[in-house]
């Protein structure tokens, strides 16, 4: 796993170093934990995007090598739409609201005639992203949202702004504010704390919403956040309040993880569904903009 040095985001370039520097070592491995030869596999599936250029070609160079050498069906995965994928699989939720919380997105999603539909989105930054650079200023280790989550344990609130615009939330002042807090000399708990009793309620907020509109009886988290014991608290108390089924992905699949992409492949490859773009990656490739053809 790539882990940014303390105090500093993610390096697209040095991530993609790293990515080259351990392919054939988590390739070699992968086969191993699964007791396969490489000739027993039916179909290569890599993520296309969205996300960071660099890394994207890295593991696309690296899949196409693996097509052309060993014959194989190529599959362009959706990066996002892997994450309820693998969510519904290992979850046995049906048609759920999804909420998308990770580092790079914050989306609530729902599948509506043929295609995964955003009811709401970050307007700015994403949540896991707010809380890994309020971390970092802390300076806390990477990834943030677990060290946050264990300050928060201890503290006790102050007011950051609380952003909902209808369907979206935005970030973006609250992480200004945070920050600004920690500069005046506020504690670290009480901001943690603060943080995530607000962002979460906001997320809680327009999941309610999206059920409403819906009619939807299911909630499915998903993505790295997902793994926040608060935030699967507040959301599972909404969901008893309206009567809705509560999922959770299991923490192992729930930040960025290989299964996700071979599940989602697999299901677009036996569906025969088809990119309609040419170019190996396509970083900023919007869920809503993949048809379905699997459910």
């Amino acid at each position: 796993m790539y882990v940014p040095p303390l105090g500093k985001g993610i390096l697209p370039q040095e991530a993609a170093k790293h990515h080259d520097k351990i392919k054939e070592d988590v390739l070699s491995r992968a086969l191993q934990k699964s007791n396969l030869e490489i000739e027993n596999v039916d179909v290569i599936a890599y993520s296309a995007g969205p996300g960071l250029p660099p890394p994207l070609i890295t593991t696309a160079n690296f899949a196409t090598q693996l097509s052309k050498k060993y014959k194989k069906p190529l599959v362009k995965v959706n990066h996002c739409c892997a994450h309820l994928e693998i969510g519904k699989l290992t979850t046995n939720a049906r048609d759920p609201i999804f909420v998308y919380l990770s580092g790079g997105n914050t989306q609530i999603i729902a599948f509506v005639e043929g295609r995964y539909r955003i009811f709401g989105e970050t307007e700015d930054i994403s949540l896991g992203n707010l809380l890994d650079v309020v971390a970092r200023e802390m300076k806390l280790k990477s990834p943030g949202g677990p060290e946050i989550e264990k300050l928060a344990k201890s503290g006790k609130y102050v007011e950051l702004p609380y952003v909902v615009k209808g369907m979206d939330v935005s970030f973006a002042g609250i992480q200004t504010a945070a920050i600004n807090l920690l500069k005046k000399g506020i504690a670290k708990e009480d901001i943690a704390y603060s943080l995530q009793e607000t962002c979460f309620a906001m997320v809680v907020e327009v999941t309610e919403r999206a059920l409403a509109h819906t009619g939807k009886k299911e909630v499915l988290l998903v993505g790295g956040v997902a793994s926040n014991k608060r935030l699967q608290e507040m959301m599972e108390k909404m969901c008893e309040e309206r009567g809705a089924d509560f999922h959770v992905v299991p923490q192992e699949y729930s930040g960025d993880n290989g299964a996700m992409i071979a599940w989602t492949g697999l299901l677009a490859y036996k569906s025969g569904w088809k990119a309609n773009f040419k170019d190996k990656i396509k970083p900023r490739w919007r869920i809503d903009e993949v048809d379905i053809t699997w459910i």
